[in-house]
């Protein structure tokens, strides 16, 4: 995994810039303004991993409360014992550590009467990082001492980083096999905030400015999988895109990012698929640059296996349609009845309570509920007249031909069974086995109703359409007897708020279009009868 380091030697714009957002912050709390005055004073110039120090000042444990409502940020506080009370510098010991559950603050407790609160006493008793007496924090102690637990805090918060970044990614993993939009999103904002960490970098600034994004592209679409600060903005991501897209295509160093910045190309079977950009306050090791690149390797593991998962859908769906065209090739009447099928099921399984991507699922699986209709004579189902017992008894066989189609198939399971047992009813008297309905998957039960509804609304060579509210009356009237009451229910409903109406009216356009065709061969059949009259 190739990392392109930039060598734009033009300092960032933003790596100038003043303010909180800089800074590293120290409260400093005690009760004598000379004390906090001196701590000032002798911290003037303090800097520590770029970043200025900004001091934050509180006369009491009341006004301490206050300002660590205020900044959430703090990085290490300087807390005298003695103020409104003997014990109040204590008491805020315990108010951060068990209050705000803040364990990431360094405190340094900096007392002036040690006997009010003895040393060992203190540091067994309470959670701090240091204990100092007033006199013996000279002005180089006092430095020093800031300085150490600042980069404690500093190597604490980065830990932390990295830990919310490893829960993203455990939380993701369970669905990287079975990909979805979601799940591949919060992987790759993990992966970014594990990155983000381990450069002791955040996006809130708790730990520096810089910023990180991961980026995807197929053909000529690219997408922002996960950003941390400035490059979630339109602006700047179009500019990094850009820059990007091209070092990682061509191998080219980009010229025009920020010195140090670090971009990352993903690669799925050697082919660059997106990037990983980054940018340090500092140009990092050799083993940060080493992790960057486990994490892309990551990145390209999780993208290849979308890949694969995308495939092997495709090649499902593709299955799907193609028996569903041998099963409309066959009954040319009941062609369209197979897409409504699938439209039908879908709206149903939602109001049921199934996700979208398990009614997607059951409505493909539906379009091969008359699969086994293509091992039934053509002279039975396209008979124009009533069937008589022994020619129904062949139609019949339609479920236990579609069954020996779909059996045996993991990917198929749901279609196999709708195939099989959706002439199955509700108390029992259906076939092909006369079990209960209930004992079967929601989709096949979904399946018995709507077949029914859209068979009566369509054209047959025996029978003319009906009307879709006497089709609908006539489905409420099989409730409880031959359909899931529950599926009824949630079939009249969609029914009755319009939801079935686009589907209807295509049921209602095939109609027409069949009845046209009849029509035109009927003329033609005659046409020719009355021309071999006249020749003969």
């Amino acid at each position: 995994m190739k990392l392109i380091r930039t060598r734009n030697e033009t300092p960032a714009p933003e790596l100038a810039e003043t303010g909180h957002r800089h800074t590293w912050k120290l409260l400093v709390v005690d009760d004598e303004p000379d004390m906090r005055a001196l701590t000032r004073i002798n911290l003037k110039g303090f800097r520590f991993a770029d970043r200025g120090l900004e001091i934050i000042e509180a006369g009491s444990g009341a006004e301490a409360r206050a300002m660590l409502a205020l900044h959430a940020d703090i990085a290490v506080a300087l807390i005298d014992v003695v103020m409104e009370t003997d014990d109040a510098g204590l008491r805020l010991v315990e108010f951060i550590r068990k209050d705000l559950k803040n364990m990431l603050v360094r405190l340094i407790i900096r007392t002036g009467q040690a006997g009010l609160a003895p040393e060992r006493y203190v540091i067994d008793h309470y959670d701090i990082d240091d204990y100092k007496d007033k006199t013996e924090l000279t002005a180089t102690h006092l430095y020093t001492t800031v300085r150490s637990t600042i980069k404690s805090y500093r190597d604490l918060r980065s830990i932390d980083l990295n830990r919310v970044g490893l829960q993203h990614v455990l939380m993701a993993a369970p669905d990287i096999y079975r990909i979805s939009n979601r799940s591949l999103g919060q992987f790759f904002q993990g992966v970014l905030t594990q990155v983000v960490a381990l450069c002791n970098l955040s996006g809130n600034s708790f730990i520096s400015t810089i910023d990180g994004v991961i980026v995807t592209f197929d053909d000529l679409e690219t997408t922002m999988q996960a950003a941390s600060g400035s490059l979630s903005s339109q602006e700047r991501f179009d500019h990094i895109r850009t820059e990007c897209s091209q070092a990682v295509l061509t191998g080219k160093v980009p010229e025009m990012l920020r010195k140090d910045a670090y971009v990352v190309p993903l690669l799925v079977q050697g082919k660059p698929v997106g990037f990983i950009y980054i940018e340090p306050t500092h140009d990092l090791d050799e083993s940060d640059r080493a992790l960057v690149a486990m994490m892309a390797q990551q990145c390209s593991s999780a993208l290849e296996n979308l890949r694969l998962h995308v495939d092997l859908t495709k090649s499902y769906d593709h299955m799907i349609d193609m028996l569903a065209r041998i099963a409309e090739f066959k009954d040319s009447a009941t062609g369209s009845h197979i897409n409504r099928i699938d439209q039908y099921t879908r709206l149903v399984a939602i109001e049921l309570g199934l996700s979208d991507e398990e009614a997607s699922h059951v409505g493909k699986a539906s379009r091969l509920h008359d699969v086994g209709k293509i091992g039934i004579p053509d002279t039975i189902l396209r008979k124009p007249g009533k069937l008589t017992e022994e020619e129904y008894a062949i139609v019949r066989t339609h479920t236990h031909i579609g069954k020996s189609i779909l059996d045996n198939d993991a990917f198929l399971a749901t279609a196999c069974e709708i195939a099989t047992h959706h002439h199955e009813r509700w108390d029992g008297t259906g076939y092909p086995e006369g079990r209960p309905s209930r004992e079967f998957h929601i989709a096949t039960r979904i399946v018995s109703v709507i077949d029914v509804f859209d068979a009566l609304i369509s054209r047959r060579p025996y029978k003319e359409p009906w009307d879709p509210q006497l089709a609908a009356a006539e489905v409420e009237r099989g409730a409880g007897a031959q359909f899931d009451p529950a599926v009824v229910t949630a079939v009249l409903k969609l029914f009755r708020e319009g939801c079935f109406n686009t589907i209807i009216r295509a049921a209602q356009e095939a109609d027409a279009h069949s009845k046209k065709r009849i029509l035109e061969e009927s003329q033609h059949s005659f046409a020719n009868q009355v021309s071999a009259k006249r020749i003969a």
